[in-house]
């Protein structure tokens, strides 16, 4: 048993109500736990609870013992003055006084419900609650992945709000940021974004005609050029930036792209000419995303392969067998998912343009789920992973219930403990 714990079983009344009374026998019926406190002060406000035929509306404390009371020193706090009913697991002060009336929980609350969440707790699997999950009704599950996402897309929203701020409300400066983050991947994302917040949309649309051109600026400020390249165009592109890079004061990222472990596909330079090659082939880039109604707009739009000298390298100065470097499915997949869709959802947000949010949403329906370990364990749950909506949503509850094991903030978790706590058997 934990404080948190207590807290939660106190506001959804998951504990026998039967005959309740206070330590000294006053009867005891609680017509409202009251609104649980995460501020400074007791932990339920505006409580309404009728001992002994009176109705008293208030605040409420808890603790695991009658006890902690004195050793958070709340009988010199002003704010614990007032409290209508300390609430607690077990009662140790026989002599406590009257005038704050005590109830106890411990003999009230279901076995099977405290062994659960200790199990939990003490879990070394990913997901605590593992295949039990499944039990869940669809509706809850739904109504909680819906919730979920408006989460993750809330907190990427805030991260739109830092590049809108740096970026005195330019937009389409912030869609050339993510757009470049996204295209990084995992393991290149923050080089990218470094790289893009290094060169302004306005030195781009200048040099959009010229793609050898847009191609030394990324790869240069990326610090993937050097001047000791010896073939013709990688000595081209070396030179080009040299140029440019005085000629617009540009400073080298601190922190350059990595091709550890990494199919040559996804390498750096091949994701950074793609990039300039959208550049090349777009105009106004933001603004086309908001025009966009339909996900196969976006598709058509990121339908970019890299300039003929890609086709024989990966690298600079390293020729390789002839394959065309054409922008895949799962790499515009992710650029969707982490980009266009926080993009549209924020915009809508900051704008008041519900449409261009729900239109994110849509984006994701229609977006395949991601493939990775994540996804697979929650597959493993028997748990239904249709699109990027559903994927993204299972992101966000593991990252930040089931790792975190913020079990009884989860609507699953707190399903399942209901169902102990109400079983028959549960006592």
């Amino acid at each position: 048993m934990n404080e948190r714990l207590l807290q939660f079983i106190w506001q959804f009344r998951y504990y026998n109500a039967q005959q309740l009374q206070t330590t000294l026998h006053y009867p005891i019926e609680v017509i409202h736990p009251g609104e649980w406190n995460t501020h400074q002060g007791a932990d339920f406000q505006n409580a309404r609870i009728n001992i002994d035929g009176t109705i008293w509306a208030g605040a409420v404390e808890m603790h695991l013992h009658t006890s902690d009371w004195y050793k958070h020193g709340h009988q010199h706090d002003d704010r614990y003055a007032k409290i209508i009913l300390h609430v607690v697991y077990e009662h140790d002060v026989p002599d406590w006084p009257t005038e704050v009336p005590v109830l106890e929980l411990r003999h009230r609350i279901s076995g099977m419900m405290l062994q659960q969440y200790s199990s939990w707790m003490s879990s070394q699997q990913a997901i605590p609650c593992g295949t039990q999950a499944a039990a869940v009704p669809s509706l809850i599950w739904q109504n909680w992945l819906d919730r979920l996402l408006a989460e993750r897309l809330q907190e990427k929203t805030n991260r739109v709000a830092k590049h809108i701020q740096q970026t005195q409300q330019h937009w389409e400066e912030v869609c050339w940021r993510m757009i470049s983050r996204a295209m990084g991947g995992a393991v290149n994302g923050e080089s990218f974004e470094q790289m893009a917040s290094s060169i302004s949309v306005n030195i781009l649309a200048k040099h959009k005609n010229q793609i050898h051109q847009l191609e030394a600026l990324l790869l240069g400020q990326a610090g993937l050029l050097h001047k000791h390249m010896t073939d013709k165009y990688a000595q081209m592109l070396y030179k080009e930036y040299q140029f440019l890079q005085q000629k617009y004061q540009l400073r080298v990222i601190q922190q350059p792209p990595s091709f550890l472990r990494m199919r040559p596909v996804n390498f750096p330079t091949i994701r950074l000419a793609q990039l300039a090659m959208l550049i090349h082939r777009s105009s106004h880039l933001f603004s086309q995303l908001l025009e966009a109604n339909e996900l196969k707009q976006i598709h058509q739009l990121f339908d970019v392969t890299a300039n003929d000298y890609w086709q024989t390298h990966f690298k600079p100065d390293q020729e390789s067998e002839a394959q065309p470097k054409t922008l895949g499915k799962q790499a515009l997949d992710s650029v969707v998912i982490n980009a266009i869709a926080p993009l549209l959802y924020a915009y809508g947000k900051a704008l008041q343009q519900p449409a261009q949010s729900e239109k994110a949403l849509r984006f994701l329906q229609a977006t395949a789920a991601e493939k990775n370990t994540f996804m697979t364990a929650f597959a493993a749950m028997n748990v239904t992973i249709e699109n990027a909506y559903t994927s993204q949503a299972l992101l966000q509850l593991r990252k930040q219930y089931c790792d975190a094991r913020r079990c009884l903030e989860c609507a699953v978790g707190n399903r399942l403990l209901r169902s102990e706590a109400l079983s028959p058997t549960g006592s």
